[in-house]
């Protein structure tokens, strides 16, 4: 195998799949990348067998060229060294030269590296997927999606598939829910899919998502996802990534979510944001983070904390709107300003259905995304 490469155009993706590296691979062969050359262009490929990213480089694009493949061929380099060492050459061009044994030449300007490669073949293959059923979402709105979900997955290996989000899919509403037993977010979107097209019960890490979203383009171009049995597949473009499917069935969180409530209040978000993370300061002193939320005679709201050693934050804010019963009620103050972060509403909805009852917080203009947080027992 040789060819010489545009050292940016290989730097672009070696970062995109190094992100699927494990830095304790299961098999030794999987802490490096696999490079498969071609006349058509360079295949890159990483894999901890969670997550599986391939970026391809064409020889050509917008008739300029990228590449120029000598000798096709494959190899797998050490993912630490290379991901490094890419970044750091000298020179515009990068020349690869794959030898006997796989000893890999690198040669960029003046500088010259030896590498010990790998037998590609020994490299586990990617999963097969059918592709005859797929939707497509706008990369901004899977974006969005996510940040919208993933604050609310478990970080508790002990439970594993709440460290996931939950997708389901039915006429044509794209649905996603995460929830760690003290807290629930979901987000659900209209998408473009064949009538009947429809599945549920699909859970990917939260963690695994935090990752693709770092792929996704901010140009807004259309992302095309594939479900299969165990595998889902999203195509960004020149990048493929697969990730695997959580086993299990995703608790039913419908019953926790009230239909009416007590007490319903509309607030300004950014005002209430702004007076929780004040008084987060002084809850976070107490390790507790509890802040406490209690309705004024007038319509106002009062937001408080104490610390026994710091002393005590209390504030007044008017409400947008207050009806039903007078409230006082304790929460996670870290848990609610993760809602009020991204929320995209300027007002946002509260309903209560008692001080013991699960809190919940929606922005008021659309019922597209919905918080659940349960409240804290306190005494006095």
């Amino acid at each position: 195998m040789k060819l010489s490469i545009s050292k940016n155009e290989l730097n672009d993706a070696i970062q995109q799949v190094a992100k699927a590296v494990s830095s304790r691979p299961a098999i030794p062969i999987l802490g490096g990348i696999k490079l498969e050359v071609t006349h058509m262009g360079v295949t890159l490929t990483a894999s901890d067998t969670d997550i599986s990213i391939q970026s391809f480089v064409p020889v050509e694009r917008d008739q300029t060229i990228i590449a120029h493949v000598e000798k096709p061929g494959s190899v797998v380099l050490p993912a630490k060294f290379f991901v490094e060492i890419i970044k750091k050459l000298p020179s515009e061009q990068v020349m690869i030269d794959v030898g006997s044994n796989y000893q890999t030449l690198i040669q960029s300007g003046s500088t010259e590296i030896q590498m010990v490669g790998l037998d590609p073949e020994e490299y586990p293959v990617l999963p097969s997927i059918e592709q005859n059923e797929q939707f497509q979402i706008p990369g901004d709105l899977l974006k969005a999606m996510i940040r919208q979900t993933v604050l609310a997955a478990s970080t508790s290996e002990q439970t594993p598939l709440l460290t996931g989000v939950l997708w389901n899919l039915q006429e044509g509403e794209l649905k996603f829910v995460a929830t760690d037993r003290h807290r629930l977010a979901s987000r659900s979107a209209r998408v473009d899919t064949e009538a009947d097209y429809r599945f549920h019960n699909i859970v990917i890490s939260a963690k695994t998502l935090v990752e693709l979203s770092k792929l996704v383009p901010e140009n807004n171009a259309l992302v095309d996802i594939v479900v299969a049995d165990n595998q889902v597949l999203f195509k960004l473009g020149h990048v493929l990534f697969f990730t695997r499917i959580l086993d299990g069935t995703y608790p039913d969180t419908s019953k926790i979510i009230p239909q009416t409530y007590k007490t319903e209040l509309v607030l300004d978000t950014k005002n209430v944001m702004d007076a929780i993370d004040r008084a987060y300061l002084m809850s976070r002193e107490e390790k507790t983070n509890i802040v406490r939320l209690v309705t004024l005679e007038d319509g106002s709201i009062e937001i408080s904390s104490s610390s026994s050693e710091l002393g005590r934050v209390t504030e007044q804010l008017a409400a947008e709107s207050f009806n039903g019963e007078p409230l006082r009620i304790a929460f996670n103050s870290k848990y609610m300003l993760d809602v009020l972060k991204v929320i995209d509403s300027e007002k946002l909805f509260i309903g209560f259905t008692g001080a013991m009852s699960p809190i919940i917080i929606r922005p008021e203009d659309h019922k597209y995304s919905m918080y659940v947080i349960l409240p804290y027992r306190t005494t006095g």
